[in-house]
């Protein structure tokens, strides 16, 4: 025989007050859903003040470079050699590619609404219709696709010089498919034309690719979370 205490127990858990039986329907969980605004907002960039700030400083260092006197190239349109190439290549490089971006899109804002930083001291919304005003908004996309491929590339475990040697060179594209453009449409002139007139900026580019590589490792081994807050597996440590 069963001991009385354990019926009794037995009793009391199927049964209710006055001996009926009172079915306890079971709680269901509910799985918080994110809506599509959610998942947006979730994806949104989010900057610290410390991102901002390398934003303000590569920006401002670009910015400065316009006091370096400018290299006549000796072209129909007057369009010089000048050595914001190299500090394009080299944000894009240091910081990755938003960060980059936000911050030659803040140079080149800042020129446009008359700030004198552009190269021989210009500035104002009047060069948007000089001749090198395609290598100018050609900047922005170059630094942002110097970054996009760095980063891709560096996650790729590609060893470090050659991939951002390939950034810089990506970046350094852009930026003469660009000013290639802007020659046609603002010094009208046919695409074969332009195209030999840009040629002539290609070493020395190719040369500030080097530079930029050769300056950017000091910095990330001094700096290992410039590029990109580090996680693990995220990227590997520029300081080998």
């Amino acid at each position: 025989m069963g001991r009385p205490g354990g019926l009794a127990n037995a009793l009391e858990e199927i049964q209710g007050p006055g001996g009926i039986r009172v079915p306890q329907p079971k709680p269901k969980k509910q799985t918080p859903r994110r809506s599509g605004r959610g998942l947006r907002e979730g994806r949104r960039l989010r900057w610290s003040s410390q991102d901002l700030a390398y934003i303000a400083v590569f920006a401002a260092l670009i910015a400065v470079s316009a006091a370096v006197p400018a290299i006549p190239a000796g072209n129909v349109l007057g369009v010089p050699l000048t050595i914001q190439t190299l500090l394009v290549i080299l944000t894009g490089l240091a910081l990755g590619a938003w960060r980059a971006g936000a911050a030659l899109a803040l140079y080149v804002l800042l020129g446009v609404i008359g700030l004198p930083i552009f190269s021989s001291f210009r500035g104002g919304p009047g060069i948007l219709i000089t001749a090198g005003a395609g290598y100018i908004v050609g900047f922005i996309g170059g630094a942002l696709v110097a970054g996009i491929v760095a980063q891709f590339l560096l996650r790729r475990r590609l060893p470090t010089i050659a991939a951002l040697f390939t950034a810089a060179v990506a970046g350094t594209v852009v930026i003469h498919v660009a000013g290639i453009i802007g020659m046609m449409i603002n010094g009208n002139l046919s695409i074969e034309a332009a195209a030999l007139i840009d040629l002539v900026f290609v070493p020395g580019d190719l040369l500030k690719c080097v530079l930029a590589v050769v300056l950017v490792l000091p910095l990330h081994r001094a700096f290992p979370d410039l590029m990109i807050r580090r996680r693990p597996g995220n990227l590997p440590d520029l300081k080998q």
